[in-house]
C-alpha cells in the first residue's frame, strides 16, 4: 500500500460516509503524524457535516494533554507514538464531542525521528465505537514506509479502511 492515491482516498471517504449515514453515526477525528489529512478528506466531501463533528489536530505532546485529555504521566511512560496514548487520544475526542465515532492515528511520519524500537512509519491507529454506556476500542499497529507524503497518505487510507469495517 506504498502509493495511496487521491482517488482511493475519496472512494474511502465515501464509504464511510455512507456506514455512518446508514446509522446516523457522527464521527471525530484526533490526529497527530496526519496533520489533519484525515479531517480533509473528509471534509472534501459535500454534506461532510452531516456525519462529521470535528477533528483535532494534536500534533505536540502538550496538544494531546490540553485539548484531548491524554494525561501526562501516560505520554511519559509509553511516549507520543504507542497503542496507550492513541486509546487515549481516541477516547479523549469522544469524550470532547457528541459523536458516537472517533479514530485517532500517531506516529513516526519520517524522514527522521525513528529508532530501533519505533522505526519511521510506526503508526497507532485506534477506532473507537460508543454505542450508549458501551465503547467498543480496536488498535492496530502499522509499520508504513515510504516518504514522509507516503506514510501520512497510508496512515488516513488504513484509519479510512478501519472506519468501514468498525
Amino acid at each position: 500500500m506504498a502509493t495511496v492515491s487521491n482517488a482511493v482516498l475519496s472512494s474511502l471517504v465515501r464509504q464511510v460516509a455512507s456506514r455512518l449515514l446508514e446509522r446516523g453515526g457522527v464521527l471525530v477525528t484526533a490526529e497527530s503524524c496526519t496533520g489533519g489529512l484525515i479531517a480533509k478528506c473528509l471534509t472534501d466531501l459535500p454534506g461532510s457535516s452531516a456525519w462529521f463533528e470535528r477533528g483535532w489536530v494534536t500534533y505536540s505532546d502538550r496538544a494531546k494533554r490540553q485539548d484531548i485529555g491524554v494525561a501526562a504521566g501516560l505520554i511519559k511512560r509509553h511516549g507520543a507514538v504507542s497503542e496507550q496514548v492513541a486509546r487515549a487520544m481516541a477516547l479523549g475526542a469522544l469524550r470532547s464531542s457528541r459523536s458516537d465515532t472517533a479514530v485517532s492515528v500517531t506516529g513516526i511520519a519520517g524522514p527522521d525521528g525513528g529508532s530501533r524500537e519505533k522505526p519511521v512509519g510506526t503508526v497507532w491507529i485506534v477506532w473507537a465505537r460508543r454505542d450508549g454506556a458501551r465503547t467498543a476500542v480496536s488498535a492496530r499497529r502499522f509499520l508504513f514506509s515510504g516518504s514522509r507524503d507516503a506514510v501520512r497518505k497510508q496512515s488516513a487510507a488504513a484509519a479510512l479502511k478501519g472506519l468501514i469495517e468498525l
